[in-house]
């Protein structure tokens, strides 16, 4: 069963039809106790880091969270969901994340000119294979949204980039976690398959 985290916040229902469309049985999340049936964990989101993970704490999901990436089984971040898999955000000030992939989450370069909040089409430029980008070719479109970014204190976290005035890290990921800047169930034919690739994935690299 694939479960989508539920925090009060972001798109849930436009990724759990992504999901469903890709022939998988999605569940949204709201306790700690309903990680324990799942095979796959996704975070979506969109709105404020610290925002975000007060939510999670409030409602006793960070530790059960962590607890699920260390099983073993497959995690998901998309669009904020990526963001507060880092260690910390500045975003609504200084706050510290799921801490499973190590970055911190800062805002985009503001001397290049170009409007903020990045949105629309942009390539991921792909620096690494992984299980969960199988098929997709290189420097493909996927859509964006987002002011903020991740930037890993591991360059081998980082599986691809995008170029918006300054190289940002992309879609991240570490064992069995993985994050994607942008929105997959947005980005039409690749960010589907992206979806139905991770739904698959059994966690390991």
């Amino acid at each position: 069963m694939i479960g989508l985290l539920d925090v009060g916040m972001g798109n849930l229902r436009s990724v759990w039809n992504a999901v469903f469309q890709q022939g998988f049985d999605p569940h949204i999340v709201t306790t700690a106790d309903e990680l324990d049936g799942l095979s796959h964990l996704i975070l979506p989101g969109v709105g404020q880091f610290a925002t975000a993970m007060r939510q999670v704490s409030g409602r006793g999901l960070l530790e059960p969270v962590r607890d699920f990436a260390a099983s073993g089984r497959p995690l998901l971040g998309i669009c904020l969901g990526m963001q507060l898999l880092a260690t910390s955000g500045i975003e609504g000030g200084n706050t510290e994340g799921f801490n499973l992939i190590p970055g911190t989450v800062r805002h985009l370069p503001t001397n290049y000119g170009l409007r903020l909040p990045h949105v629309g089409w942009n390539s991921a430029m792909l620096r690494k294979t992984h299980p969960v980008l199988e098929g997709i070719k290189p420097d493909r479109d996927f859509y964006f949204v987002h002011s903020y970014a991740f930037y890993s204190t591991d360059p081998a976290s980082v599986l691809a980039e995008t170029d918006y005035g300054a190289l940002f890290a992309s879609i991240v990921g570490q064992d069995n976690v993985i994050g994607l800047q942008f929105h997959p169930e947005k980005s039409q034919i690749n960010g589907l398959h992206l979806i139905e690739n991770f739904c698959n994935w059994n966690g390991a690299c």
